[in-house]
């Protein structure tokens, strides 16, 4: 039992030795330094924001941020003016659109209701309609001719198909 204790404690000391470490190397990333990290020849981890002397390989933990753009602000500003200009004109689009549909279905109603008037101005059924008065009166064989023909050029003008 006393040889685990020494154990315990070997181990506890390496895990507090690798989270100082690795609070060093964050400390050192988030100040901007570069961060190196290799074994030594004796196997110990080394970290350090000198190189390793030597042949040593080491791997890069920590690299300085970018360098600061001094445009940056005009950028953003640029992208953000360029973003509102898209949104404005995709709602435009949109509008228009949406009104062009409109107008469509609106037509087609419009020529669907002269079609049906034109086939009541082709029949032979007497046609009538309210006057001034209240009363209804039939319309003559020349307001139907003229009625007719207004509706043949409206549907030849307006109306495909």
């Amino acid at each position: 039992m006393t040889l685990l204790r020494p154990l315990r404690r070997h181990a506890a000391g390496h895990i507090a030795f690798a989270a100082i470490c690795a609070g060093l190397a964050l400390g050192a990333t988030q100040a901007g330094a570069v961060l190196y990290k290799w074994v030594d020849a004796s196997g110990h981890v080394t970290y350090s924001d000198q190189p390793p002397p030597g042949n040593v390989k080491a791997e890069v933990v920590g690299a300085p941020p970018p360098a600061a753009n001094p445009s940056a602000v005009r950028d953003l500003a640029n992208q953000e003016a360029d973003l509102k200009k898209q949104q404005t004109q995709r709602a435009d689009d949109q509008k228009k659109a949406a009104k062009t549909r409109t107008e469509q279905l609106q037509l087609q109603q419009d020529c669907t209701d002269a079609r049906a008037r034109l086939r009541i101005y082709q029949s032979d059924e007497p046609i009538g309609r309210i006057d001034e008065n209240g009363q209804q009166v039939l319309i003559d064989d020349i307001a139907r001719r003229e009625a007719r023909g207004r509706l043949e050029q409206q549907i030849r003008e307006r109306c495909s198909g």
